[in-house]
């Protein structure tokens, strides 16, 4: 790491250029090649992904997208001369439209069940001739402003619009999320730091880093499937992780500086300290992240590859393209009062007085009760997790003012909740009896509980596929359809195809949710158990310790479960979802789960490690746990603060996005990094550690011979533990036992043979008990 620093530092214009320029490549590839996102949530192998299948090879007319005009009169209902005139009209001229294929008008002799009863609500299925993924934006945007231009509302006449299209209009424009909450991270840095230029780098850092790897992941996808929802995923994570990589390095550079060290040896030993950490913390977000892999849906892959790419670059960037920008900015990095008092008073070392050192000896000395205080509220805010519920999320969920919100609403006030989300029942016909025995199943189906209309049997011009659709009494994201389903497939079909070769497959948004569901369900304890395994493995290579990864295993489980409490509260019990602009309450998408363990996991490890870093370098030179403890969370509280509200700020500023989905991962993110840093970091594992006491650090001896060394703390406490250990070393530091009265302020004990970078007096070394702790 020291080596890769001297490069960057000295070929600083090099290292910089290099950045650029593979932004500027990268983002010029994506530009020419165009997105091709594609949200398949069908797995091979199940029951609505063989229904697909059969649709698919049956009736090729049916591949493309379709959408939804829905119009509703509040005065003489949808037949009145004039409405039809003014509609039909406006039907023939979304037909001409460029991409459309087919118009299917309730008027005229048009499909059956197109008006409802009342005669108030109709509407007409608009059908493209590609899919949502392949349909450009200006061919929805016509079909939406055609349509509306029909609405006359002093007449009571409304028109609105549904579909997997039409929402791709709603899409906010821009990247408003992200400025928001680069520009909240940019002010919280500047208080932190009081240096524009130093709060400037770990901005600029980010956003080279995210910038490449999003179009990145434009360039992906024409590789393997990857969701339109993992660009913005990889920037949200990239954004929240790679400001906070840098922010530590940056602060751990100034406090070089402010000791006396040269611009160069100050970001030298940022990052071959530092840095460590930082590398090792992005290894556990990668690991957890590519678990995904193991799942084998390719839905998940893309997203996980994505997102482990943009963790790589920003790790990348943090530890070359940030020690250049280091060196460009010279004493900058501190601010002019800090440069002045440099001047004036000569190095001293930084001395977490304050807060930081009242708190770290209040739980010091309250273990238990703070320990169970912080325990009793993560158990709280994970009770909702209970009733965790996954399933299909629509458009019935969006914000009450989008157009795809109120055609939801109209056509469930004038049609049925089931009308939104049909069941589509496919079979592959062999012979006389399998038909016979298809054309009896409408009646039979008819009279099954949580039906409400069953369509007429359709057939292919070759005979040998058929389709009909079921609509349900409920809604497609209701319990009560998923039970349909699930009625259909183990009772009334096998009894509809006893004695014949047929089978009828049971396809449609509310099976393949549940197919996708089940199989994410299935494989979900698999996943989380190779996550925790991995992660523990890593921590018990970095800190020689059983007890860490233990610990840091439950605490991850904890902020995990906390964070979808939240989540359930907000999203599936509606709990200030509308007041958010979230829209309605509804079931938590089934992918999600994956996804946020993954990602959580990662970032829950990240102030793990930056945390018990210090606490362990402390260790290595003292063995003395109490202090360790002390001095690590006294050290490491204010920056690991200021770093969960910067990565709080940008992961809630996402929930601006409008995409629900993206809302879900910045409201679950931010509430897992609030409750990671201020109620587990700061509370609860420093709880532990004192109550464990020695224990913390104990590792069987054969055990320690077996395992390989990879060392995220500075090679002088490496040196100390080897000694400790009976290892021969050149230099190895012997503490000098200094019994200092609480919140003293006095020179630091200094190892034996230290050594101090010039000018720094050896008596003001930065260790022990100068930070103005009780010891």
């Amino acid at each position: 790491m020291a080596a890769l620093a001297r490069w960057c530092i000295r070929h600083r214009l090099a290292a910089v250029l290099l950045w650029l320029l593979a932004l500027g490549g990268v983002g010029t590839s994506a530009i020419v090649a165009g997105s091709a996102y594609s949200n398949d949530y069908e797995v091979p192998g199940t029951e609505s992904g063989r229904a697909t299948a059969l649709l698919d090879r049956g009736f090729q007319g049916l591949g493309g997208d379709s959408g939804t005009v829905v119009w509703h009169s509040e005065r003489g209902g949808v037949r009145a001369d004039a409405v039809e005139r003014r509609m039909t009209a406006m039907l023939d001229e979304v037909a001409a439209l460029p991409g459309i294929a087919a118009v299917a008008s309730p008027y005229g002799g048009g499909a059956p069940g197109q008006i409802s009863e009342d005669g108030h609500t109709a509407y007409a299925v608009v059908t493209f001739h590609e899919q949502a993924d392949d349909i450009p934006e200006a061919q929805a945007r016509a079909l939406v402003d055609t349509a509306k231009a029909a609405a006359d509302e002093p007449a009571g006449l409304s028109v609105e619009l549904g579909g997997t299209a039409v929402a791709l209009t709603e899409a906010p424009g821009g990247h408003v999320a992200e400025a928001v909450g680069v520009a909240v991270a940019a002010v919280v840095l500047f208080l932190a730091f009081g240096s524009l230029a130093a709060s400037a780098l770990p901005i600029a850092t980010a956003l080279v880093s995210v910038g490449i790897a999003y179009s990145g992941i434009v360039l992906l996808g024409h590789l393997m499937t990857v969701a339109d929802f993992a660009p913005m995923l990889g920037m949200l994570v990239g954004l929240g992780v790679g400001i906070d990589y840098a922010l530590f390095i940056v602060t751990r550079h100034r406090r070089g500086l402010k000791r006396g060290l040269s611009v160069a040896e100050a970001a030298e030993t940022a990052v071959a300290t530092t840095g460590r950490a930082v590398v090792f913390a992005g290894a556990t977000v990668c690991i957890a992240l590519l678990g995904m892999l193991i799942l084998r849906l390719s839905f998940l892959n893309g997203v996980a590859v994505a997102a482990s790419l943009t963790v790589v670059l920003t790790v990348a960037a943090s530890v070359t393209f940030l020690p250049a920008l280091l060196s460009f900015i010279g004493m900058r990095a501190l601010s002019r009062r800090e440069r002045r008092d440099l001047a004036e008073h000569g190095p001293r070392p930084e001395a977490p007085t304050g807060f930081a050192a009242r708190w770290s000896a209040f739980v010091e000395r309250h273990p238990k009760l703070l320990g169970a205080v912080a325990a009793v509220v993560m158990a709280v805010l994970a009770l909702p997790t209970l009733s965790l519920h996954l399933g299909t999320s629509d458009q019935g969920n969006n914000p009450a003012t989008a157009t795809t919100r109120k055609a939801y609403d109209l056509l469930a006030e004038g049609f049925g909740p089931g009308v939104n989300g049909p069941l589509t029942l496919v079979a592959g016909l062999d012979g006389a009896d399998d038909r016979l025995a298809l054309d009896r199943l409408p009646a039979v189906l008819a009279d099954t509980r949580g039906v409400a209309s069953v369509s007429p049997v359709t057939y292919n011009g070759s005979g040998d596929t058929a389709v009909l659709t079921v609509v349900p009494d409920s809604s497609p994201q209701s319990r009560q359809t998923s039970e349909l389903v699930d009625r259909l497939r183990a009772d009334v079909l096998p009894k509809a195809e006893a004695g014949t070769s047929l089978e009828v497959n049971v396809g449609g948004v509310t099976a393949s949710y549940d197919d996708f569901a089940e199989i994410i369900v299935g494989k979900l304890p698999l996943f989380v158990g190779v996550v925790i395994a991995l992660g523990c493995l890593l921590l018990l290579l970095a800190f020689r310790s059983i007890g860490i990864p233990l610990k840091a295993a439950a605490m991850n489980v904890a902020a995990v479960a906390a964070a979808f409490g939240i989540v359930v509260a907000i999203f599936q019990w509606g709990w200030g979802s509308e007041l958010l602009g979230l829209g309605s309450a509804g079931p938590i998408e089934p992918f999600l789960p994956v996804i946020m363990v993954s990602v959580l996991f990662g970032l829950s490890m990240d102030y793990q490690v930056f945390l018990v870093s210090r606490m362990y370098e402390e260790w290595l030179e003292t063995g003395d746990n109490r202090r360790a403890v002390r001095v690590g969370l006294a050290e490491t509280g204010r920056v690991i603060n200021s770093a969960a509200v910067i990565m709080i700020s940008v992961f809630l500023a996402f929930v601006l996005s409008g995409d629900r989905v993206i809302a879900m991962f910045g409201i679950a993110l931010a509430a897992a990094v609030a409750l990671d840093a201020f109620v587990l970091r700061t509370l609860l594992v420093p709880a532990l550690m004192h109550l464990l006491g020695g224990a913390n650090w104990w590792l069987p001896r054969w055990l320690d011979r077996l395992l390989p060394r990879i060392s995220i703390e500075p090679p002088e406490c490496r040196e100390a533990a080897d000694s400790r250990a009976g290892v021969p070393a050149a230099r190895v530091p012997v503490p000098v036992s200094v019994s200092v009265p609480a919140q003293a302020s006095v020179p630091a004990p200094v190892p034996a043979q230290a050594s101090v970078p010039a000018p720094v007096p050896v008596a003001e070394e930065e260790t022990g008990d100068a930070h103005g702790i009780a010891r």
